[in-house]
């Protein structure tokens, strides 16, 4: 590892704090002040229920590629949707929008977006690696499974590294017909104090990020494996 990557290794976990530190500041303080914090969220369902299921699930479709955190919508799709259109419908809605916003990064990244997203990438100080054909998919898998990847990036960067479009489909949908489902009844159980609920969507996710962990696990330890193997031969 470069004295670089030491470096942004070593600056990562203290971002993560710093942001975890600002975070409970502001709760805190929202406490403190007595804000009435289910009034405003339900405030704020209300607002989005009245802005209809077309227009829900079409902004979730375009903007987690904007950088719009994809649990905004995950996470308040069942309580807003469930009781009209149903928790079926809303899943399958979900997982779709979802999908969709996964194969426009896709083509963006590779198309509209390519010479700007590596002009920045250049001043960031970065390179786009060439990635064998034979290692995409295992690229392909790390990037998807790796905890705290932003989702938006995870699209871009394999599109940028010009992943075949049916591997990163394939991936993305295994994953998210995993997490977005868990995601939508873990909202819906948390905001309706739907005990059970919260506790099975809970260990759905729970039992996720397990599997993802086990996976990223196998194929960085298959990596290394067959580098050795390359470098003795």
């Amino acid at each position: 590892m470069s004295t670089a990557e030491k470096q942004s290794a070593k600056k990562l976990p203290v971002l993560k704090l710093a942001v975890g530190a600002i975070v409970v500041a502001v709760a805190v303080v929202v406490v403190l002040r007595g804000v009435d914090v289910r009034g405003t969220i339900d405030q704020g369902l209300e607002v989005i229920r009245g802005a209809g299921a077309a227009v829900f699930f079409t902004a979730m479709a375009l903007l987690p590629a904007v950088g719009v955190p994809a649990s905004v919508f995950t996470l308040t799709a069942g309580p807003v949707f469930g009781p009209k259109l149903g928790m079926p419908l809303v899943v399958v809605l979900s997982v779709a929008a979802m999908m969709f916003n996964i194969v426009m990064s896709y083509f963006l990244a590779r198309r509209a977006l390519r010479p700007v997203l590596e002009k920045l990438i250049q001043r960031l100080g970065y390179k786009l690696p060439d990635v064998p054909k034979e290692d995409m998919l295992d690229l392909t898998i790390i990037v998807r499974v790796t905890p705290g990847s932003p989702f938006p990036v995870q699209n871009y960067l394999l599109g940028l590294a010009r992943v075949p479009f049916g591997m990163y489909v394939g991936v993305a949908f295994v994953v998210q017909a995993i997490y977005t489902p868990a995601f939508v009844l873990f909202g819906d159980a948390l905001l309706q104090g739907k005990g059970r609920m919260a506790m099975v969507a809970g260990s759905l996710l729970v039992v996720a990020v397990v599997v993802t962990h086990w996976v990223r696990k196998r194929v960085t330890k298959k990596k290394r494996e067959g580098g050795s193997e390359g470098k003795a031969a």
